[in-house]
């Protein structure tokens, strides 16, 4: 099977993700502009899990750019990856609406920590599926900035049972890691075409 199902799928569900959480945006019933002050932190909220989805939304496409063929495996790993990112709505609002404690801190953090372990499953269920020759493999190698964007989310995990607003601050610079999408893949897939 090709990846067009897969990408129309994960594309779908990331939409619905996106339309979820800006759900969470409720309409103030005054007409001042110090109504809206009560929704700031679930605004800011809004605002960091946006960027997270579409930053994963971003590297799953480069993802499946090194993909000719979907095995089940993949087809698991990639649903595993967004159950974890179905959940990042529920954290967010959570998150936002308990303006930043400690504990929805942590859940957000963990549903992060699970999402990048998800996306490190993709990743590897892709390296399966590819063999020897692995594109992906030979673009990623050991895939160090994966290993520290869910280093960072642990130690966010930890921090947020006694300083939330640091562990607020190493889930914002674990997220600007991934930003620009994953130029190895790039690199990989333009030195595959080469060959």
């Amino acid at each position: 099977m090709t990846t067009v199902r897969l990408e129309a799928f994960s594309d779908a569900v990331i939409a619905i993700i996106i339309t979820i959480m800006v759900l969470e945006l409720k309409v103030p019933h005054g007409t001042h502009i110090k109504e809206l002050a009560p929704l700031l932190p679930v605004f800011l909220s809004y605002i960091v899990s946006f960027l997270y989805v579409g930053i994963y939304w971003n590297n799953h496409h480069h993802l499946l750019q090194t993909c000719k063929e979907v095995s089940s495996s993949i087809l698991w790993a990639n649903l595993h990856l967004l159950f974890w990112l179905s959940l990042l709505p529920f954290a967010a609002g959570w998150l936002g609406e308990n303006h930043f404690a400690s504990v929805p801190t942590g859940l957000y953090a963990c549903v992060l920590l699970m999402a990048g372990f998800a996306y490190y499953l993709l990743q590897l269920a892709i390296m399966q599926a590819q063999g020897q020759n692995s594109v992906l493999k030979r673009a990623i190698g050991k895939d160090r900035k994966a290993k520290v964007s869910l280093l960072l989310y642990v130690i966010a995990l930890f921090a947020a049972l006694r300083a939330p607003g640091i562990a607020q601050a190493i889930l914002v610079i674990a997220g600007l890691i991934w930003l620009v999408p994953d130029r190895r893949i790039t690199k990989g897939l333009a030195a595959a075409h080469a060959d």
